[in-house]
């Protein structure tokens, strides 16, 4: 086996083993098997899929309402050809304060926050007290 070191000379070893340990996990994910990185002590952000989707859509409809394409999440409802409750559900998202937001995306959210939650209960309109709120999900 030949090895360079530091001084770039080349050093001839008999018999020397090369080991390279890739710190990584294997798990299944819908059947098929997906690897890791294993964290190097920091929490490896975990992304929700529905409620990025969830929010795309918002702020996606509140540009088109903002722009005047359309004039209510009716319009939305219609065109989407879905209930205008579940638009006007979607929509609250854009009332969610801008950190928030960037966690979700940055896929630091809290583990207990669903889709669900968000759509069922109007967060507060205070930014302060959102952070409050959403601080005690996983307390």
């Amino acid at each position: 086996m030949t090895r360079i070191i530091q001084t770039g000379a080349a050093v001839n070893r008999q018999g020397a083993k090369l080991t390279t340990f890739i710190p990584v996990r294997i798990k299944r994910h819908g059947g098929r098997k997906v690897v890791i990185p294993a964290s190097n002590g920091d929490k490896m952000p975990e992304h929700d899929a529905p409620i990025l989707t969830a929010l795309s859509k918002a702020f996606h409809w509140q540009r088109l309402i903002e722009e005047g394409i359309v004039s209510s999440g009716s319009d939305i409802a219609r065109r989407e050809g879905l209930h205008q409750t579940t638009v006007n559900e979607l929509l609250r998202l854009t009332l969610l304060s801008p950190t928030l937001v960037r966690s979700i995306l940055d896929g630091h959210q809290p583990k207990t926050l669903s889709l669900i939650w968000l759509k069922n209960n109007l967060p507060p309109s205070d930014w302060d007290e959102q952070h409050r709120l959403f601080d005690g999900f996983d307390a």
